[in-house]
């Protein structure tokens, strides 16, 4: 069952991503998915987006390495490859692409996650930071023909002004 997010966004997909509904157990925490429509070597690429409040101090910097952490525990060879903080004071962000192995579909697969975090204050009480995660997931052969793809959608992502009205 999807979950929904802390604060309402909009976006739109890339031409020819198809929105999934994410029900299965890998997909626990997601409030949104979209596939690729060509698969590589029986894998296919996902963008999905999850999020939740942090009432807490953590820095985009901690979040991103408690995500890492997680796929550790699910994933072999996780490597850090890239990761960079981007946006600014009033609108923080943070990029990082991560390499790892993993069992996928029954079948040991090297892959790619960029993922990009990022900051928002809920509208409604903007003492409440929510944090949205919006990650891609290819193969490592797959992944820099789509990351185009990736980078055009998080370019849309923006807060919903009309979903409290």
């Amino acid at each position: 069952m999807p979950t929904s997010l802390p604060v309402p966004i909009e976006f739109r997909l890339p031409e020819g991503w198809l929105p999934v509904f994410p029900d299965d157990e890998d997909a626990q925490g997601v409030a949104f998915a979209a596939v690729h429509p060509q698969p590589d070597a029986g894998f296919t690429a996902n963008i999905t987006i999850d999020g939740e409040y942090r009432p807490d101090a953590a820095t985009l910097v901690d979040i991103a390495d408690e995500s890492v952490q997680r796929l550790c525990e699910v994933a072999e060879s996780v490597t850090v490859a890239d990761r960079r903080e981007v946006g600014s004071a009033d609108a923080p962000a943070l990029t990082q692409r991560v390499a790892f192995s993993a069992i996928a579909a029954g079948v040991h697969r090297d892959l790619v996650q960029s993922q990009v975090y990022l900051s928002l204050l809920d509208v409604a009480d903007p003492r409440r930071r929510a944090v949205i995660r919006l990650a891609l997931t290819s193969t490592a052969a797959q992944h820099d023909t789509i990351l185009g793809d990736f980078q055009d959608f998080v370019r849309t992502v923006r807060p919903d002004s009309e979903a409290g009205s």
